[in-house]
């Protein structure tokens, strides 16, 4: 059981919006493992039907930078991720960015994982590509280094997301 997560809920329920330290002890919590199912399921739904406001997902994305495994990459390296599926079933417009952004000579960091709400998420286009999604933070900097790109496969990058990604796909709606 989560008390940050208690208390983020109990400030929604009453129609308030969550500043950026709720948001981010709650975020925490939830990637440390404290957050029951029921609790993180009901803060996202919460969320989604109210609306996410910029401090609060300012407040999530400061939870995950203290907990992300870190790379090490060159100056001008520049990080493209998506938002996990269009709704409008296109095809993977975060990737393709990302491979010619990099080909144009800046270094990238594509940030992404599998399918969730799409029909391909970018590991599943970069691998189809034959290229590497199964990065050490260690190969990542050789990659980017030596090739211009490496792919962050999110779970590699961001274990503590483990705690959320079964309740997020049992969910099925798109959440913070």
């Amino acid at each position: 059981m989560s008390e940050p997560v208690r208390a983020a809920l109990a400030a929604i329920v009453e129609g308030r919006t969550l500043d950026l330290q709720t948001a981010r002890l709650a975020m925490g919590s939830v990637m440390d493992g404290e957050a029951t199912p029921a609790q993180l399921a009901a803060l996202l739904v919460a969320l989604r039907m109210r609306g996410e406001t910029v401090e609060e997902l300012a407040g999530f994305a400061t939870a995950m930078r203290e907990r992300v495994l870190r790379v090490e990459a060159p100056d001008g390296t520049i990080d493209v991720v998506g938002t996990g599926g269009d709704g409008s079933g296109t095809f993977n417009i975060s990737t393709t960015s990302a491979l010619v952004v990099a080909a144009a000579g800046v270094p990238v960091a594509k940030h992404g994982n599998r399918a969730i709400t799409s029909r391909s998420g970018a590991a599943d286009v970069l691998e189809a590509l034959g290229v590497r999604v199964d990065h050490t933070a260690e190969s990542a900097a050789t990659d980017l280094r030596e090739l211009g790109f490496a792919f962050l496969f999110a779970p590699g990058f961001h274990p503590a997301m483990r705690h959320a990604g079964p309740t997020r796909r049992e969910i099925g709606v798109r959440t913070a």
